[in-house]
């Protein structure tokens, strides 16, 4: 009897373990670092486990965040920011000391799982002008050479995340996909280096970009519902994610190297600032791709598993929105943490709440709002607006979460933004005399009046170059008010 006991014992141990693995092993997710206020790697990684996520990729390679994964078996992608492209790339001796102070330092016994050094992050962006053009090849290739020469070529390998827009196609079919022409010589350059070293090529595929970037784009095909197929020969493609890998792979067959394996670095969906960026969209989103990951169906010019990073992890308030600013919110947490809305990964039915992040400490319940009665009431839009432009107004945008706010709550969340992001400082809730502290959340049903996390001082001053504020001081809300 006790031996039946064990067997059936050790059976349920065995269907508990399989019943909490929700994130398969093709899917990791991106941690970013671009807020005010980032939460302590030991509770990032916490979080990570208890979520099930086994590999997550980074954009630097902060040797303290990154101490935290040693021992977890979780699988690392390190990255090296655009701005050291030119000095890894001018002496190899900077590679080998990167390579040294990078990665040979984490691989003690139970030390990190690194498995890939980004160089560079998008380093082609047309937007960058051919900035890094020059440098980012030779960066790579000392990069690998000096994984290498100290023993870990086999295990580590050099790879160059990619946005989508290097490659093109001037009909809008997969099938004429090509490089384009001002990075083609140097893609072809990348590509059979990749190859000849056994290397993936990685690539970040934004549907909600291509959404967004075209009025005329159907919102269907965006998502993954079968709407506005595109027809490819005697291919058809239902959504326009599918159809952007298979036009990198047309690419890559034009430049000789069609086999190579590829990584999907980025895919997501913001949830604010944008009337398409919504929490019910970007669920809507995350469902399809789960589903169409859990099929293993691939695409219909790479059939089989497709491996993907999803972004991100937490929202970002200093990341720069240039772009647009739906750029700080693409976590699937909110910045302290929280999961916004139930996820199915496991693209098997299994819709449920993400594991939140544990032990999070807050600044105090109070919020800094415009005072009804104060004096000077012609300083409020230049004082909304300075204080937009050092804090995070994006939910504020026309069709965002707080854009339907009365003129009085428009201008609190503006001065809370403000005041939060300064640690609650009582000299951050002046604004000329327009502005008091409260213990009543001004929150509505939509708009969510943050209280920040609270940052002990180790954790600010290691993230302080990495989360270096990129707020555009071009951000007013004159035309709010």
């Amino acid at each position: 009897m006790a031996g039946v006991m064990a067997v059936l014992w050790a059976g349920a141990l065995i269907l508990v373990a399989t019943s909490v693995k929700v994130v398969a092993d093709n899917i990791g997710v991106n941690w970013g670092t671009m807020t005010s206020h980032p939460l302590h790697p030991r509770i990032v990684v916490q979080l990570l486990k208890d979520n099930g996520f086994e590999k997550v990729k980074l954009f630097d390679s902060d040797p303290w965040m990154v101490g935290y994964l040693a021992g977890t078996g979780i699988e690392v992608m390190l990255g090296i920011p655009n701005d050291q492209l030119e000095f890894l790339s001018q002496d190899y001796g900077n590679a080998k000391d990167w390579v040294k102070e990078n990665c040979t330092s984490h691989l003690r016994k139970g030390g990190v799982n690194i498995k890939y050094v980004a160089v560079g992050n998008e380093p082609f962006l047309t937007s960058y002008k051919g900035r890094f053009l020059k440098t980012t090849f030779p960066a790579l290739k000392n990069i690998q050479k000096a994984l290498n020469e100290a023993g870990l070529g086999n295990k580590i390998k050099a790879v160059v995340p990619q946005n989508a827009d290097v490659y093109e196609s001037k009909s809008d079919k997969p099938s004429d996909g090509v490089f384009r022409r001002d990075v083609k010589a140097v893609m072809a350059q990348i590509v059979r280096f990749l190859k000849e070293n056994g290397t993936p090529f990685v690539v970040n595929i934004y549907p909600f970009i291509s959404l967004t970037m075209n009025s005329k784009f159907p919102s269907d095909f965006a998502f993954f519902d079968g709407g506005h197929p595109i027809q490819d020969d005697n291919v058809q493609y239902n959504n326009v994610f599918e159809a952007n890998f298979d036009t990198l792979i047309y690419a890559l067959k034009d430049l000789g190297t069609p086999n190579l394996t590829i990584l999907v670095g980025e895919v997501g969906w913001p949830t604010d600032g944008h009337k398409k960026a919504n929490k019910n969209s970007a669920k809507k989103f995350y469902d399809g791709l789960f589903k169409v990951l859990a099929s293993k169906k691939g695409t219909p010019l790479r059939p089989g598993e497709m491996d993907v990073y999803l972004f991100g992890l937490f929202d970002e308030d200093t990341k720069s929105i240039e772009p647009g600013n739906f750029e700080r919110h693409w976590g699937i947490f909110d910045f302290d943490g929280k999961p916004k809305f139930t996820m199915d990964i496991s693209g098997k039915g299994g819709d449920k709440h993400l594991v939140a992040a544990k032990g999070v400490k807050y600044l105090p319940k109070q919020w800094c709002v415009l005072e009804s009665y104060a004096s000077n009431q012609d300083l409020i839009g230049q004082q909304t607006g300075w204080a937009c432009a050092r804090s995070d107004c994006t939910a504020l945008q026309d069709g965002a979460s707080c854009s339907n706010l009365d003129p009085d709550r428009t201008v609190s969340y503006a001065f809370n933004s403000y005041y939060q992001m300064n640690n609650q400082d009582e000299d951050a809730c002046d604004f000329e005399g327009l502005a008091t502290v409260v213990s009543k959340d001004p929150s509505t049903m939509s708009c969510r009046f943050n209280t920040q996390i609270k940052v002990d001082g180790a954790t600010r001053l290691s993230f302080a170059q990495g989360a270096v504020a990129a707020i555009s001081s071009s951000l007013t809300l004159f035309f709010l008010l």
